[in-house]
C-alpha cells in the first residue's frame, strides 16, 4: 500500500507543471498560481483537520511548522512555478528530481537512515536518469540559467518534505501539519503576487492544482511515507518527471532529446529496484 500511495502522489504531482502552464495561458503569473494553489489546498486541509478534531500542535513545534511553511511552501511552490516558466514543464520536473540525492544526504545526517547497495544503486540510477533527461533539452524547451537555478532550488526545498514528514508525522496527522504550514506559505508569497481576472479555465486549473495535485497528493504521499523509509519513498516518487514529460508533450508538444527519454527509463528501473528491495 505504501508504494501505491506514493505512485498516486507522483502521478498527481507530475501534472503540476502542465496544468500550471494552462493557468499561465489564462494570464496568471507563476507566483499567483503558487499562491492560489496553497490557499485552495489550505481550505481542504483545514476542513479535514476540523473533522478529525486535530487542530492543536505543541508550542515547541510551532516555530518549525512556520519555518516549513516559508521554505516548503513559499520557496518550493514559487521556485517550481518559475522553473516551469523559464524552462518548461518537462525540464522543471527533471530538475526537481535531483531531490533523491539531497534526501539521501539529509537522511544520513538527520534521520540516521543507512543505505545498502541496492538503495545506493537505485539513487545512482535515479541521478543518472535525471542527468540524461536534462541533456540537450529539445524543441519547445528553453534551457536558461534561471531555469536551472529555480529548478535546483525547488529540488532542495522538495527534499525537505521527506525529512519533515519523518520527524513530525509520528506526532501529527497530515491535515494538522498543513493546516499551519499552508497559510504561512501563502502569506509568504503574497507580496510578489500579481492578481488578474480569473476566467473559467484558470479557475479549473487552480482548483485541480489545489484539490488534487496538492491536497490529494500530500495525503497519498504522507500515507506512503508512514510505511516506507524516506530514501526509498523519494526514489519511488521519481515517476513524477515521467508523468510530467508525457503530459507536457501531449498538451504543449514539449519534446526532450532521445537521451532524456533513456533517462526516464533509468528512473523507472530505479523504481523497480526499490520496490523489489
Amino acid at each position: 500500500m505504501g508504494y501505491l500511495y506514493l505512485l498516486l502522489a507522483a502521478f498527481l504531482w507530475g501534472l503540476i507543471g502542465p496544468v500550471s502552464r494552462l493557468a499561465f495561458q489564462e494570464g496568471l503569473t507563476p507566483l499567483a498560481v503558487a499562491f492560489f494553489r496553497a490557499g485552495i489546498a489550505w481550505v481542504f486541509f483545514g476542513l479535514h483537520a476540523l473533522l478529525l478534531r486535530q487542530v492543536r500542535v505543541e508550542r515547541r513545534d510551532a516555530l518549525p511548522l512556520l519555518l516549513f511553511g516559508l521554505v516548503g511552501v513559499s520557496l518550493f511552490y514559487g521556485s517550481y512555478q518559475l522553473a516551469v516558466v523559464y524552462g518548461g514543464a518537462a525540464l522543471a520536473s527533471v530538475l526537481l528530481y535531483t531531490a533523491p540525492a539531497w534526501v539521501a544526504l539529509l537522511s544520513l545526517v538527520v534521520l540516521k537512515e543507512s543505505l545498502d547497495r541496492t538503495g545506493l544503486l537505485a539513487v545512482a540510477l535515479t541521478l543518472l536518469g535525471v542527468g540524461l533527461m536534462g541533456v540537450g533539452g529539445g524543441s519547445g524547451v528553453r534551457i536558461l540559467s534561471l531555469a536551472l537555478f529555480f529548478g535546483l532550488l525547488s529540488s532542495f526545498t522538495y527534499a525537505l518534505y521527506y525529512i519533515f514528514g519523518k520527524l513530525y508525522l509520528p506526532r501529527y496527522a497530515t491535515p494538522t501539519l498543513f493546516l499551519y504550514a499552508l497559510p504561512v506559505g501563502a502569506l509568504g508569497l503574497l507580496p510578489w503576487v500579481e492578481f488578474a481576472p480569473l476566467g473559467p479555465r484558470a479557475v479549473e486549473a487552480l482548483l485541480f492544482l489545489g484539490v488534487f495535485s496538492t491536497y490529494g497528493a500530500y495525503l497519498a504521499y504522507y500515507a506512503g511515507l508512514k510505511r516506507l523509509p524516506a530514501t526509498r519513498a523519494s526514489v519511488v516518487a521519481t515517476l513524477e518527471p515521467v508523468v510530467a514529460n508525457l503530459f507536457a508533450f501531449l498538451l504543449f508538444r514539449e519534446v526532450l532529446s532521445l537521451w532524456a527519454y533513456m533517462g526516464a527509463g533509468l528512473v523507472l528501473l530505479a523504481v523497480v529496484l526499490t520496490v523489489r528491495r
